[in-house]
């Protein structure tokens, strides 16, 4: 099997340009790669998909254990010719940003992944060979196997290669150019969605186009082949017990596909409906999942749909168990501003009117801790989480206390009862499964209480 990390020495280096030439590379070679993305991002998976067609998980070792990791990650190699792994920011930076904790090192290590390291040969020559010394030789296991060239033409390649490789013994596999026509704008949380790009097929097809022609194929697939990695076979799946409405549109696109897994593996049924476009939640509903994504971008279209907000405020009220998070919380609050400031109103469950505070808020890593009993946790609980946005309420809650994981920063947020969670905080439940099956057994007596499955 073909396993590799894409790594870099610091974002913006273009791991998610030679991870997706990659996989379009392997999957026309009729390998069948599956695509991971390191650490708590949504947007870049979207591109791994839209590749693929199939979907792409995230690795992360501050949000998950390593057991569960290896795990995780041997369950979704089943039946893959391949395995990429894009990695996240700097090859070493981890928690706080002076740690290798869960940094895309941390995962090579964990998995025993070769690493592919991307590296961008604008502004430098020489010093290239030092910055792959420095990243080799910074840990003694660093596992970087190969380097490919990012943003160098194949004449310049030539010349650099032999210098890299001579000062450092990595062999130098190739190079990808710099192709205007495949770049792809950027906002406030990173990339454009992929969903957004006109001509992304066309796009994805010219990098593996250059791919091929620029990076020796036969030489990178002989450096990163080794076994697959070792799965148990999978439990049966459980009897359906709960059906789940799960926001899925423009507005709410930030969803782990191990948590719509993880859902399905406990005995839910994952409905998903359209905040956007529907008017109603989907029948025979006892519980509801409320992702973040971009609703600012689309305030007023929610704003403007009415039927759905006031079908989501009933439910909400009427103790269905929800989880909202970041802009499912949003979602909940009584108004959201667009990006020009227009406040629109939301479903008006939560108070607050939430805008653009302008930069990121809180953003990253955090421990939550809970006070008390509630639909997720039980008291005295600590659980991992992330914070991913750029706009912020005025009313946060303070149900929980969260801490950062470097540096002692503490806030209190978000809201709770016996059937809600509402805070900016992701959860992920692939690596909390115990909190899928509290959110599950609350559906479960919600829908018996109803008559309802």
């Amino acid at each position: 099997m073909i396993r590799v990390l894409v790594a870099a020495p610091a974002s913006g280096c273009g791991k998610t340009t030679v991870a997706c030439a990659l996989l379009r590379a392997l999957q026309e070679r009729g390998l069948a790669p599956c695509a991971f993305k390191c650490g708590p991002d949504y947007i870049d998976p979207m591109y791994h998909r839209a590749i693929l067609g199939v979907e792409s998980r995230n690795l992360d070792l501050f949000l998950s254990d390593e057991t569960r990791l290896k795990a995780l990650f041997a369950d979704a190699c089943r039946g893959h010719g391949a395995a990429v792994v894009e990695g996240a920011m700097g090859f070493y930076d981890g928690l706080g940003g002076t740690t290798s904790r869960a940094s895309a090192w941390h995962v090579a290590r964990t998995l025993a992944l070769p690493v592919l390291l991307a590296l961008p040969a604008r502004g430098a020559s020489l010093t290239l060979a030092a910055t792959v010394r420095g990243l080799r030789e910074f840990r003694a296991d660093s596992r970087i196997a190969g380097v490919v060239l990012n943003e160098c033409s194949d004449a310049l390649c030539k010349t650099l290669a032999s210098a890299i490789e001579r000062e450092t013994g990595v062999p130098v596999l190739g190079c990808l150019p710099r192709l205007d026509a495949a770049r792809v704008e950027s906002r406030h949380l990173g990339l454009l969605t992929a969903r957004e790009i006109d001509g992304l097929d066309e796009r994805l097809t010219a990098l593996a186009r250059a791919f091929e022609t620029s990076v020796d194929m036969a030489r990178l697939l002989a450096l990163f082949d080794g076994a697959a990695p070792a799965a148990p076979e999978p439990d049966a799946p459980r009897a359906i017990r709960c059906r789940v409405a799960a926001a899925r549109d423009e507005a709410f696109c930030f969803t782990y596909a191990e948590t719509m897994e993880t859902f399905a593996r406990l005995g839910a049924e994952v409905v998903f409906f359209s905040p956007l476009r529907d008017t109603a939640l989907p029948e025979r509903t006892s519980a509801l999942y409320l992702p973040g994504g971009y609703p600012e971008l689309y305030a007023r279209r929610l704003a403007e749909n009415e039927a759905m907000r006031r079908a989501v405020a009933s439910a909400v009220r009427g103790g269905m168990p929800t989880v909202a998070e970041c802009g499912g919380f949003l979602y909940l609050g009584a108004a959201l501003c667009d990006g020009t400031g227009t406040p629109y109103p939301m479903a008006g469950v939560l108070p607050g009117c939430a805008a653009d505070a302008g930069k990121p808020v809180r953003f990253g890593y955090a421990t939550l801790t809970a006070p008390r009993d509630s639909l997720l946790f039980r008291a005295g609980e600590a659980v991992p989480v992330h914070e991913f946005h750029h706009w912020d309420s005025t009313q946060n809650g303070d149900a929980f206390l969260l801490e950062k994981p470097v540096g002692g920063r503490a806030w209190r947020g978000g809201y709770a009862s016996e059937t809600l969670y509402a805070a900016f905080p992701h959860l992920y439940f692939a690596g909390r499964p115990a909190l899928a099956e509290r959110f599950l057994a609350a559906a479960e007596r919600y829908g018996a209480m109803h008559g309802i499955m």
